[in-house]
C-alpha cells in the first residue's frame, strides 16, 4: 500500500489511535553519493542526490497499527 507523503498543508494521522507525532516509516530509496575517501581510505559522503523513494510502510508507535494513516490538515494551514 502507497502511503501519501505529507505536506506543508497536510500531517500524518493514525486512523485507529489519533497519534500525529511519532511513526515508524520504511522507505525505499534510489541514490546517487559522490564519496570521497581520504589517504588513510576512510569514506565519507560528500554530496548526495535522491533520485527516487518510496515510502513503503508506516507504522504508528503507538498502537503498532500498520498502514493505518491518513493526512490530515495542519492547523492553521491556509485552505
Amino acid at each position: 500500500m502507497a502511503v501519501p507523503l505529507p505536506t506543508a498543508e497536510t500531517r500524518w494521522r493514525c486512523t485507529l489511535c489519533g497519534n500525529l507525532t511519532r511513526f515508524d516509516v520504511t522507505r525505499r530509496s534510489k541514490v546517487v553519493e559522490y564519496v570521497h575517501l581520504d589517504l588513510a581510505g576512510e569514506p565519507s559522503v560528500e554530496e548526495r542526490e535522491v533520485v527516487s523513494e518510496t515510502i513503503e510502510s508506516v507504522r504508528c508507535r503507538w498502537c503498532n497499527a500498520v498502514d493505518q494513516i491518513e493526512l490530515v490538515d495542519r492547523p492553521g494551514a491556509s485552505a
